[in-house]
């Protein structure tokens, strides 16, 4: 097979990945392309060829994961269509250029031998993903775990995470290319099936019940091209707020950006409304309330950071005190959360970018970062964590958490608007990506978004209940929250995504680099 064609296979092979993903969820169809990416390989004559082999298999996965962000810069952000398109192509990319450099030096260190390459492919697969996952703040949607929340690769997340389990799939599918081809004795085979079949004996409860929560979802259904309309408003809020009040759950949770707008700038009275529901003896009745809205806020410097944030009401909680930020005419929440880790370009702007954002007609700036260890809000004897959208994607980052704190989370809480994506499967995936966080930490995790995905998830990622995408309505769930720590939270709430990175790399070291055969 000639170079071209091997890459023109690649890239489809790749892109017949993306349907591992929600919304199919095909764990083994990620593993068959994985294996056949691992043939490929097999023949390549050269580093180069491996380079070109990873390029097109991540191009095809990552522009067919990804293509709904073209819906954001084009029908939202007014780009051209062409632009759009190609920047989506350039993103895919350059996110391609780990796995690319990896399947270089796969056929680098390859010996011949199943026992040192299948380690070696499978570590410098970890490698890559973990590469887009850290590299300029990260990116790591579609990072191959997330494929495998069906199957006996889901009982390795409270151990290893979800870029473990994309390591474990990669040596599989590795593995399975080499009894393929035929070279691999019967032994090979069993350790393929014995692989596969290992995470079986891995479920067990980390955690131990704390109690349960009744628990409001609000989906608010408001669409992207009108949230800021001044014609709409004051029916959705007028809506947020009868609910706000009315639920009989302990503690009611409206999406990210429910209120668009900042206090200052809200309808007269309607911010001193929401106060005086949640105080004690308002008619909230002791209930709790978390609500995303953008924030202000004083930095060390004396500038004043605009935050994507949630605010917290409740009873039990004291007033807020302190200096207002300038141009502030309402006082501060009682409880706050800002989002620390942000999007780049939709929150931040990368250095040099500036252009590429002109073209947005977007309102978009460089928001403030809140602290990565945030306290958690006490409510009806649970202790809830918020994060908000993009954020759980990046479970070590939740993890810290939990390391010597008593306030650590017992209830996880998204709040995200994904109404920029038009009810694409970027919605489906996020839900995965929460039940990931969810398999990983043993906490159940609750979303409360603008258009879907609003759904109540155990702490074993279970669905318990969920509203159907793009209508207004609330879910009322009852949740238990959970104590106790998976081995998961303990190394990677201490140390990140290092420990992984640390043993890739010794793999590499010990079976590639250093006892490679001499050639020649």
């Amino acid at each position: 097979m000639s170079p071209g064609r091997a890459a023109a296979l690649a890239l489809g092979l790749g892109a017949l990945q993306a349907f591992a993903f929600a919304p199919w969820s095909l764990p083994a169809l990620q593993i068959a392309c994985v294996a056949g990416l691992a043939l490929l390989l097999g023949r390549a004559a050269t580093p180069r060829q491996g380079a070109a082999l990873g390029l097109a298999f991540g191009f095809g996965w990552l522009a067919h994961g990804v293509w709904w962000l073209y819906i954001s810069m084009h029908s939202h952000g007014g780009m051209p269509g062409a632009l759009a398109a190609a920047a989506v192509a350039a993103l895919s990319a350059a996110l391609s250029l780990y796995l690319a450099g990896a399947m270089a030096l796969a056929v680098r260190l390859r010996s011949g031998r199943v026992g040192r390459d299948v380690p070696v492919f499978a570590a410098l697969w970890l490698l890559a993903e973990l590469a887009r996952a850290l590299i300029f703040t990260g990116f790591p949607w579609a990072a191959s775990g997330y494929a495998h929340l069906e199957g006996p690769g889901a009982a390795l997340a409270p151990w290893v995470g979800v870029y473990g389990i994309g390591a474990w799939a990669a040596a599989l599918g590795a593995l399975l290319a080499a009894v393929l081809r035929g070279g691999a004795r019967l032994r090979h085979g069993l350790a393929a099936a014995l692989l596969g079949l290992a995470p079986l004996a891995l479920p067990q409860d980390f955690t131990r019940p704390a109690g349960t929560l009744r628990v409001a979802l609000l989906q608010t259904a408001v669409p992207q091209g009108e949230k800021f309309s001044p014609a709409l408003q004051p029916a959705v809020l007028q809506w947020l707020m009868a609910r706000l009040a009315d639920s009989p759950a302990d503690l009611v949770v409206a999406p990210e950006t429910a209120l668009p707008l900042l206090p200052q700038d809200l309808p007269p009275g309607l911010w001193a409304a929401l106060s005086e529901a949640f105080a004690p003896g308002g008619p909230a009745g002791g209930k709790a309330a978390l609500l995303g809205l953008p924030l202000t806020r004083l930095e060390a410097d004396g500038r004043l950071a605009y935050t994507n944030s949630v605010a917290g009401f409740s009873a039990a909680l004291p007033p807020a005190s302190g200096p207002l930020p300038p141009g502030a005419a309402e006082p501060a929440p009682p409880y706050r959360y800002d989002k620390h880790h942000l999007v780049p370009f939709g929150e931040f702007i990368p250095p040099g970018f500036r252009w590429f954002v002109d073209l947005m007609r977007m309102p978009l700036g460089d928001f403030g970062r809140g602290p990565i260890v945030a306290p958690s809000l006490a409510v009806a004897g649970q202790r809830i964590g918020p994060n908000i959208c993009y954020e759980d994607l990046f479970g070590e980052e939740l993890a810290a958490r939990y390391v010597g704190r008593g306030d650590a989370p017992t209830v996880l809480v998204n709040l995200s608007n994904l109404a920029w994506f038009d009810g694409s499967r970027a919605l489906d995936q996020h839900r995965e990506i929460s039940r990931m966080r969810s398999l990983e930490l043993q906490r159940p995790m609750l979303r409360a978004t603008n258009t879907g995905a609003t759904v109540a998830l155990d702490h074993r990622g279970r669905l318990l209940d969920a509203l159907p995408h793009g209508e207004r309505g609330v879910l009322q769930v009852q949740v238990e929250g959970r104590e106790g720590l998976t081995p998961y939270t303990r190394w990677a709430g201490r140390w990140g995504l290092a420990p992984l990175a640390g043993l890739a790399g010794l793999t590499v070291l010990a079976l590639g680099a250093w006892r490679r055969p001499r050639r020649g």
